[in-house]
Order: C-alpha cells, then sequence, then structure tokens
C-alpha cells in the first residue's frame, strides 16, 4: 500500500460480519475523501426509482463510484459510510442491492444505518454519505 496503511479491525469479543467491519484505522500518507450525501439523483438531475429502495440504492452507490473514480479511487476505497433511511423502509431491499453493487468485500468499511422521518425530497427513500482514503500521490 505505498507509505499508509488502513487496518480493518473486528476485535475477539465483537461480532464478525461479512458487511462491515466494527472499526478502521488510517496510518501514514493518505488523502481522505470525504462524499456528501448521496441521494438516487442521476446525472440529468432526474430520481431514480420512486419508491424502489433497490434501485435508489443503486443509483446512490453509482453516483458515490463516480465521484471516487474523480479521486482515483474506488468502492474498496470507502471505510465509512452512514445511511440514513425513511422510516418504515424495508432495510433488506437496500441491503441487497447494496451487496449486489459492492460484493462480498474482503474489508468492508464500517456503517451507521440511522432510520429518519424524511429527506430533503419527499421522493428520497435513502440518503449515503462517507469517507475513503487512498494513498497520497503528492
Amino acid at each position: 500500500m505505498g507509505n499508509f496503511s488502513v487496518e480493518h479491525k473486528n476485535p475477539d469479543g465483537l461480532f464478525k460480519s461479512p458487511v462491515f467491519s466494527q472499526a478502521i484505522t488510517v496510518s501514514g500518507r493518505s488523502k481522505t475523501i470525504y462524499i456528501g450525501g448521496q441521494n438516487a439523483v442521476n446525472r440529468q438531475g432526474e430520481i431514480v426509482g420512486k419508491d424502489d429502495l433497490a434501485l435508489q440504492t443503486k443509483q446512490i452507490l453509482e453516483n458515490i463510484q463516480v465521484i471516487l473514480s474523480s479521486e482515483g479511487a474506488s468502492l474498496k476505497d470507502l471505510i465509512k459510510m452512514n445511511i440514513y433511511m425513511v422510516q418504515g423502509c424495508d432495510p433488506r431491499a437496500g441491503l441487497g442491492a447494496f451487496r449486489e453493487v459492492m460484493g462480498d468485500l474482503k474489508n468492508p468499511p464500517i456503517i451507521t444505518v440511522l432510520f429518519v422521518a424524511g429527506l430533503a425530497n419527499p421522493n428520497f427513500l435513502i440518503e449515503i454519505d462517507g469517507i475513503a482514503v487512498v494513498e497520497d500521490k503528492d
């Protein structure tokens, strides 16, 4: 990994999940990418997947991939994700879409999932922000 290291921590005594890590440490020369809350809006400004949590989740992850790619990173470089889901949504639909796009990661990010009363647009069912880290090449 060059001049930095990312360690995914799952200490004994805590549940070991294939979907998320319990903690992550970053050391050395790295660049941190902070991703603002992404929703299911495509490049044309249209909402994708109205009333469909799985489609909205896929569009959000596509948006996140675009951001990461613009910084020389990919989904595997995510270390932290916050997922905001409208109360009443079935998180299994979002999780299924998440696993479809992300696959089974050797080192999954740490994740926080929150149910909220609503998001900025009443058609949004989910919003995701995140943090990624890559080697600082400067």
